[in-house]
Order: structure tokens, then C-alpha cells, then sequence
């Protein structure tokens, strides 16, 4: 049994949460938040007892031995190396934090305190993700990656009244491209490495964040493009090309529907049953890594977490994307 806290008392850890209760070995014993009110709150939902507001206190329980940590992102390196000094696994939300420097700091900690680390970016263990791995080979050499996730946010509607709530503020590193753009970076580097040249675009708001953008990756033989908005929608599928034909994703951040389009017109769908909660597996897999004892999971690898954010201070440069984070 490994026992879990919280960090985070939002919709995205309900829904881990929903998850990860399906997944034997699994039990939330405790749960962080800034106020008693909201940390009883959520922890009542979920039948537990013991709540913190002390981040010290929390980390060196020994009622918990792993957290799933869901605070904004820029509290993410802050709250996992705390978490993991006091012994704790971990497992945190993508994007893993605000920029390369904390990335470092995060992977640094794990391994002077031999725990688990891990981002929890779901794309990349869902079992259709694997699917594309294992198809990729029919459609020849590939030379276009194409990845959207446009998604009008509701608190966008809230901004244009003039009340900015925490998806638009540059203090917790927020903002399209760290939000959902990272959906579509982060596959592209687990599938082709890190990409030799970044070029990127966005629309900024006053707030400091940006609304949407683009980022071009290139490679010696292909280019990946990233289109991304919390102010527009999008029903475009997503695309990997190739010289014999495309493989056509659908949803790109759960891989909902694969199939291969083939350059004479023939269609096969190499898509198979996954779980509508998508966050399950990649639950299991951190519990797996954290039975296993190992410290990095051999499917969201450090050198994969690194990469990405690699790609999005690159982007966030070109683009005026500055953090607060970015100067400590």
C-alpha cells in the first residue's frame, strides 16, 4: 500500500484521484492546503482525516509516503523539493515547473534523497500513445509533426470583464503555452529527441501571459509544429506525416482515436480500448516506478522533462513570456 497526500485542492487532483482509486496499492491519507478550510473541505469529499496547512509538517509525516502535487506551477518546484527532502515520492503536474534552472533543482533533490520523480504528463503512457510508437514504421520516414490543443478557457471570459484569475497570471507561471501548448511539446520530444532549432509566435495579453501561439521544432529531417490557445477552439485533429501516409490523432492530449491515412486513401484504425479517465495510467505507472524503487520513470524520463522545458524557456524568450520565477 502506498499512502498518498495532496498538494492542490482543485478539479485536476479530483480527477487524478478518480483515477488513481481504481489502482490496487493506492490509499489518500492526507491532504495540504494553504487554509483549514479548504484543506477539511476536499479531504472531507474523500473520507480523510488528516489535513496540513504546515508544507514542513506535511512533507516529513509519516502518514504518507508519496504526494501528487497539482499547485500552480510556479509553487511546483518549491513544493516538490520540500516533499521530496522529507523523504516523500513525487509526482508533479505538468509542466514540471517554470524553467530549466528548477528542473534541475527538482532532479538534483531526487537523487540525494533516492526517491521518485516524475511529471505527470498522461499523453505519453495511454496505451494509443503506444500504439503510435508501434504503427509509426508503416507510414515510411517521417517529416511533419503536427500537434494542436486549442481550448477556450471559461476564465477567459472572466479576464475580458477585467477580473484575471490564476490561468492568466505570469506570478504562477501560467498562460497557453505552459497550460496546453506543453500537451503538444512534450510527445514530440518523447518521439524525436529534443529539436535542434525553435521558432515561436504568440498573441500576449495585458495580464503578461500569453492567450495562444505556435511553436515550429526542427529536426534534421522534419519539422514539429505546436498550435495551442486558451482563447480559441480547435477541431482539427493532430498529425504525424509521412512519406507513405499520416497517422491521424484525434484529442491529442488523450490520443482518444488513432488511425493511419494512407497516401492511396485507405484507412486503418490502430486505435484500442483505453479508460475514459486517461489519468489512470499514468498513476499506475509512477506507482509502479515507486514499487520498483526507482527514482525516474523509464517512460516520462528526467532527460524527456528537461528537454521539453528546454523547448518552452526557448519559446517563452522569443515571445516576452517572463516569470517571476525566472528571476529568483
Amino acid at each position: 500500500m502506498i499512502r498518498f497526500g495532496v498538494i492542490g485542492t482543485n478539479w485536476i487532483t479530483d480527477r487524478f484521484l478518480a483515477s488513481a482509486s481504481d489502482i490496487a496499492g493506492f490509499e489518500l491519507t492526507a491532504v495540504y492546503s494553504r487554509t483549514d478550510e479548504k484543506a477539511e473541505e476536499f479531504a472531507a469529499k474523500y473520507n480523510v482525516e488528516t489535513t496540513f496547512t504546515d508544507l514542513e509538517a506535511f512533507a516529513h509525516s509519516d502518514l504518507l509516503d508519496a504526494v501528487y502535487i497539482a499547485s500552480p506551477t510556479a509553487l511546483h518546484a518549491e513544493h516538490a523539493i520540500t516533499c521530496m527532502n522529507g523523504g516523500k515520492h513525487v509526482i508533479v503536474e505538468k509542466p514540471f515547473a517554470s524553467n530549466v534552472k528548477e528542473v534541475t533543482a527538482m532532479i538534483e533533490t531526487a537523487k540525494a534523497n533516492n526517491v521518485t520523480l516524475m511529471e505527470a504528463m498522461k499523453t505519453t503512457h495511454v496505451p494509443n500513445f503506444d500504439q503510435v510508437k508501434a504503427n509509426m514504421y508503416k507510414i515510411g520516414p517521417v517529416h511533419r509533426y503536427v500537434a494542436t490543443f486549442c481550448q477556450y478557457s471559461s476564465r477567459y471570459d472572466k479576464y475580458k470583464e477585467g477580473v484575471v484569475l490564476n490561468a492568466f497570471k505570469p506570478e504562477l507561471s501560467n498562460g497557453s503555452l505552459m497550460d496546453i501548448g506543453v500537451y503538444c511539446l512534450y510527445p514530440m520530444v518523447a518521439l524525436f529527441g529534443a529539436p535542434e532549432k525553435v521558432q515561436a509566435s504568440g498573441y500576449m495579453l495585458e495580464s503578461g501571459v500569453d492567450g495562444q501561439g505556435s511553436v515550429i521544432a526542427h529536426y534534421p529531417e522534419l519539422s514539429g509544429t505546436a498550435m495551442f490557445s486558451k482563447i480559441t477552439n480547435s477541431v482539427l485533429p493532430s498529425e504525424i506525416q509521412g512519406e507513405k501516409g499520416s497517422i491521424v490523432i484525434d484529442k491529442f492530449a488523450d490520443m482518444a482515436d488513432v488511425k493511419i491515412v494512407y497516401n492511396d486513401g485507405t484507412e486503418e484504425n490502430i486505435s484500442v480500448e483505453q479508460k475514459e479517465n486517461t489519468m489512470y495510467y499514468e498513476a499506475l505507472s509512477f506507482i509502479e516506478s515507486v514499487k520498483n524503487g526507482e527514482m525516474e520513470n523509464n517512460i516520462n524520463t528526467w532527460e524527456c522533462s528537461i528537454e521539453t522545458m528546454r523547448v518552452l524557456d526557448q519559446a517563452r524568450e522569443q515571445i516576452g513570456l517572463v516569470f517571476p520565477a525566472d528571476k529568483k
